[in-house]
């Protein structure tokens, strides 16, 4: 019941924000939009330059709406031009938008606006009711922060915290400069604010997570995970879990996901990917930033077709090269990334609509937080659902607190809370080591400056590579090791707990000792992994047995969808609970019944792949 009037609650605010399911109708599962900067909104006073640009993305994507950026690095794009795109689009049948970008110089590190500079004020509130006077709702762009330490700044600050200082700043900007202005002059519009993928750091530039989607009408959510080894070192899998994030802040009030280039020199399947799993977290919409990308970013199959293609992988380059046909002319061939976002949206739209709301293992991150950094994209990457809360959650079997939880003074209670009422908890080393006296009151555990170096996980198997933890130290007999890891273990010397269960009450207080590079979780053998995921899937009724690098997004209506983001073929069993009697994939209609167990399902993967399946029970 709570979960229906939830739903009829967010519909209607969409509705409200006209963003719901009113689609424009190219759509089953979703609306799909295009943002473009201020350097292309201005060149759109040239009529031919927009037909023909726009020409090239319609003939490729079906696109529902568009956003118009207005300002940018201090270009401000004239009435005239705003009003004559706005035309443009709406002859095309496109609903219009509006968008902003805070930011002086982007090419100067970002450069962003000092908040307690009178003439930057003054202009920032200019923008927004330059911005307001032409669009309905409009879009606050990434960079509604600042990491400015001026002069002006540096006095302002006083002896706050830079954390403090900005939070309270950006809080008082958002309503003083953008939303009081933008009112004003048009009391209709909707100012929504999109937050970036980097959420852990939000506050020490001014991002408040706690006020901000209470302030602002709704919120856009960053989904760019780009390529993991470069600059971010964001995980694929944030592309999912940050949605889901996010939906928690204000339930009804993220209104959609937002993915750029950026990765699609890894091949062509990483970006569909991120497009894949923002949808896969149920966003009402997608923006593809953007504009000049999607007429820019040319395919080129020496850089964009990789090696596994031709093996029957979800994103297929070779048929996403056919001519295509969408607007009712001639067939095109495909020439940029445009086409690569209508190949992905065509195909999950056929089942997107049919998976329920997104459930997962619930990890308590208190709002302005920071420790063990995006640590949950890891191991969602190891097959774990995660749901993260900024509040601590009530009535769960188990719950994961990592090193962010060390900022609730209150977390003792909570933990203890849970534990006396036959629940568990699982604590990242990390959180060990920041209150290990207020963890004594469960057990007398400690998380030492020491570290090992391992290799071997004994009966779970070895890794394929050294890999450096922390030395969790324990009580002998007070405390019991689940999992433990040497160099070697199997005829060695010393071992060290990977996972250690330390009984309280009628629950168990567990640490999952988290490896100095959080990317070596993807090298435990499989076996390790299996016993991490039973012990933190108990609020689950499916779960993944098998490497990393496989994961695994369920929802409340008893679908769910296994995803790999391996180079290779991998095969993986999926154990549900014993009502189960077979599964259906929804896409292929193919029916798997049990094998190694009345509960347990081989599946095979293709490299960056997934399958949607339903539960058939009993």
């Amino acid at each position: 019941m709570e979960r229906h009037l939830k739903s009829h609650l967010a519909c209607t605010l969409f509705a409200l924000l006209l963003t719901c399911t009113t689609w424009a109708g190219n759509y089953k599962s979703f609306k799909v939009s295009v943002y473009t900067r201020a350097y292309e909104v201005e060149k759109m006073k040239d009529l031919q330059w927009l037909d023909s640009t726009w020409n090239i993305i319609s003939s490729q994507v079906k696109v529902d709406k568009i956003y118009l950026e207005t300002h940018r690095d201090l270009l401000i794009v004239p009435d005239a031009t705003l009003e004559q795109a706005k035309r443009f689009f709406k002859e095309k049948g496109v609903e219009v938008g509006g968008g902003i970008t805070y930011t002086i110089d982007e090419s100067n590190s970002f450069e962003t606006f000092c908040y307690s500079n009178p003439d930057h004020r003054k202009k920032v509130r200019e923008i927004a009711e330059h911005t307001a006077k032409h669009f309905d709702d409009f879009i606050l762009d990434d960079f509604f922060f600042t990491s400015c330490k001026s002069d002006i700044e540096i006095k302002a600050k006083g002896e706050q915290s830079w954390t403090k200082y900005r939070l309270d700043l950006m809080t008082k900007a958002g309503q003083e400069l953008v939303l009081q202005p933008a009112k004003k002059v048009n009391p209709k519009v909707k100012v929504i604010i999109k937050y970036p993928n980097w959420y852990d750091h939000f506050q020490g530039l001014g991002f408040d997570l706690e006020r901000g989607p209470q302030l602002f009408d709704a919120i856009w959510t960053g989904t760019e995970t780009r390529d993991p080894g470069t600059a971010q070192h964001l995980q694929n899998y944030l592309s999912y879990n940050i949605i889901r994030y996010f939906d928690n802040l204000r339930p009804g009030y993220n209104l959609g996901g937002w993915v750029d280039a950026g990765g699609s020199n890894m091949g062509m399947d990483r970006y569909a990917e991120q497009l894949w799993l923002t949808m896969f977290a149920k966003a009402p919409e997608i923006n593809l930033f953007a504009y000049h990308q999607l007429i820019g970013v040319k395919l080129n199959p020496d850089v964009h077709r990789k090696q596994w293609q031709g093996q029957g992988t979800s994103f297929d380059y070779d048929e996403m090269m056919q001519p295509v046909a969408l607007n009712g002319g001639a067939k095109v061939v495909p020439t940029t990334m445009a086409r690569v976002a209508g190949v992905a949206f065509e195909q999950i739209d056929q089942f997107v609509y049919k998976l329920g709301n997104p459930v997962g293992i619930y990890s308590y991150k208190p709002f302005h937080s920071l420790g063990d950094d995006f640590l949950q994209n890891y191991l969602g990457m190891i097959g774990l659902p995660m749901n993260m809360v900024p509040r601590f959650p009530e009535n769960q079997k188990v719950v994961l607190l990592t090193e962010q939880a060390a900022a609730d003074p209150k977390i003792m209670t909570h933990i203890k809370k849970q534990l006396q009422s036959g629940h568990d908890v699982v604590i990242t080393s990390s959180l060990l080591k920041a209150i290990p006296d207020q963890i004594a009151q469960v057990s007398e555990l400690r998380c030492t400056d020491l570290k090992a170096i391992v290799n071997d996980m004994g009966r779970h198997g070895k890794l394929d590579r050294e890999i450096l933890i922390p030395q969790v130290r324990y009580q002998t007999n007070d405390a019991w090791e689940v999992i433990s890891a040497g160099r070697p273990l199997d005829g060695g010397v010393s071992g060290y707990p990977i996972m250690l269960r330390a009984p309280y009450s009628t629950g168990n207080l567990y640490v999952l000792t988290i490896p100095d590079d959080m990317g070596n979780l993807y090298d435990y053998p499989a076996s390790a992994l299996n016993v991490i995921r039973r012990i933190l899937s108990q609020d689950l009724d499916v779960r993944l047995e098998g490497p990393s690098k496989v994961a695994l997004m369920v929802y409340d209506n008893g679908t769910f969808i296994v995803e790999s983001f391996l180079d290779e073929a991998v095969t993986v069993q999926v154990v549900t609970d014993e009502k189960v009697s077979s599964l259906t994939d929804i896409v292929s209609g193919k029916s798997y019944l049990p094998s190694n167990g009345k509960n347990s399902y081989r599946v095979t993967l293709m490299p960056h792949s997934y399958k949607v399946f339903k539960k058939e029970t009993k």
